[in-house]
């Protein structure tokens, strides 16, 4: 692998630095890429709600109104970092993402906008995982083919892990827990180009 097939790290913007340009009147757009229900639950201000499988499917229709400064948001910053590839591969410039996502926007004291709270989705992937563990172990003592179950989420954790994914975290995202407020494409088209007016 050449340094040219290296993929490059997207460009990071720091909490403090976001806060700064918003302050300035010089705010770029922010997409947040979370659920909706994570959304619902906390985002920053003025942002607009794209979930990363939307963005992904829609990324050509996406670029036509996202032609300026544009700032990605999720949670730490990987879901950001995913959507910022497709966006690139769709010849979207000017593109960055929140260093440490909502996670290191609220730690730096920035102002949010709350909803109904909601457990994260990562945090409810540990919650599940777990208890498959937990309750295989625990089944193997008297079925001792169960530990296999607990044998399957570790590899699915694994491959997780070392592939950047998480069908886990992708199925509970379809929740109607996670699903929050609808958002669909015509949506989010409409309300990006009502700013501009």
């Amino acid at each position: 692998m050449t340094a040219a097939d290296t993929p490059k790290a997207p460009a990071a913007l720091d909490a403090a630095a976001l806060r700064g340009l918003l302050e300035s009147g010089e705010a770029p757009r922010l997409i947040d890429v979370r659920t909706p229900g994570e959304f619902e639950t906390a985002h920053i201000p003025g942002s607009y709600n794209v979930p990363l499988d939307l963005l992904r499917e829609h990324r050509a229709e996406l670029r036509a109104h996202l032609d300026e400064q544009v700032v990605l948001i999720c949670r730490s910053g990987q879901r950001a970092a995913s959507a910022e590839q497709a966006l690139t591969a769709a010849g979207l410039p000017n593109l960055r993402v929140l260093s440490g996502g909502i996670t290191a926007w609220q730690a730096a004291g920035a102002p949010v906008a709350t909803g109904r709270p909601r457990w994260e989705l990562e945090r409810q992937v540990r919650l599940v995982a777990g208890s498959i563990v937990l309750g295989s172990v625990l089944t193997s003592t008297v079925l001792p083919r169960a530990k296999w179950i607990a044998a399957a989420i570790g590899g699915g954790l694994t491959f997780a892990a070392l592939s950047n994914t998480c069908a886990m975290g992708m199925a509970l995202a379809r929740l109607p827990y996670n699903r929050g407020p609808r958002t669909d494409i015509a949506t989010v088209l409409g309300a990006l180009a009502d700013e501009r007016k």
